[in-house]
């Protein structure tokens, strides 16, 4: 069903094909969306490029959450493009790999910052640019994971980052509701992207979400990619401020 016919999105954070953003991506365009798709950088080009071509992006842009020049860019291009926005997709997170597979306490101050600034604060300043675009109404989407709850052993400084991300999606999501944007985060189960790789012993936790969830699955991004589709569609107008799971319910489990 083309749930999202006629519905225009911003989607950032496709690194690759095995990129949880590659696969809400596709959900959002087999549901009938026009998409903006951003990539990091000239490395990173020749990955997404093909990528947002195979869903007939109408826009392909540069962004670094970290240059606010490129942010300008780009929604000045999806304002003389579309004249508005109806849903934006961020997955975007980083830390530097020393911080990332240390203990929190020696984190450096300049790792966290940077954890925290590309993690977190680009999806509040993503928000602050979309608002004014989101006219009708609107989505925002983040993800985020169960370490930012729990903690997850070798998950490290990620998990203070995406406990931030989590409370920021709920303030968002007050502030924002009277001009009907709605903001949530998905929660997947551990998914073997390129992000996920800097992560110590990723493995073991593949094997433990698939050991101890009540399905016995690990999940992929196109099942992350159809709850998304839903909640950037008029059919959850009135989810907002959730923090919601994919994980074959291990996030129900006493580990």
């Amino acid at each position: 069903m083309k749930t999202l016919h006629g519905k225009k999105g911003l989607i950032v954070g496709i690194a690759n094909e095995a990129s949880l953003a590659w696969g809400c991506a596709q959900s959002f365009y087999e549901a009938g969306a026009e998409l903006a798709i951003t990539y990091l950088n000239e490395k990173a080009e020749p990955y997404v490029r093909p990528l947002a071509e195979k869903v007939q992006a109408q826009i392909i842009m540069p962004l670094d959450v970290q240059n606010q020049a490129q942010e300008a860019l780009l929604f000045e291009k999806i304002k003389q493009t579309w004249g508005h926005l109806d849903f934006l997709f961020h997955a975007v997170a980083f830390a530097p790999k020393k911080d990332l597979q240390g203990r929190v306490v020696d984190c450096s101050r300049e790792g966290f910052l940077k954890a925290m600034d590309i993690s977190c604060y680009s999806f509040i300043h993503l928000a602050h640019m979309a608002e004014p675009l989101m006219i009708n109404g609107g989505a925002l989407l983040t993800t985020t994971f169960y370490g930012g709850e729990k903690v997850v052993e070798h998950y490290g400084i990620m998990g203070p980052v995406k406990a931030a991300l989590e409370g920021v999606v709920k303030y968002l999501a007050a502030e924002m509701g009277e001009k009907k944007i709605r903001v949530n985060a998905l929660s997947p189960g551990p998914i073997a992207t390129r992000a996920a790789s800097g992560i110590l012993d990723f493995d073991s936790l593949l094997q433990l979400a698939r050991e101890k969830s009540p399905e016995h699955e690990n999940i992929c991004t196109r099942c992350v990619g159809d709850y998304a589709r839903f909640l950037v569609s008029d059919e959850a107008h009135l989810v907002t401020g959730s923090i919601l799971y994919i994980d074959a319910g291990f996030n129900i489990m006493a580990i």
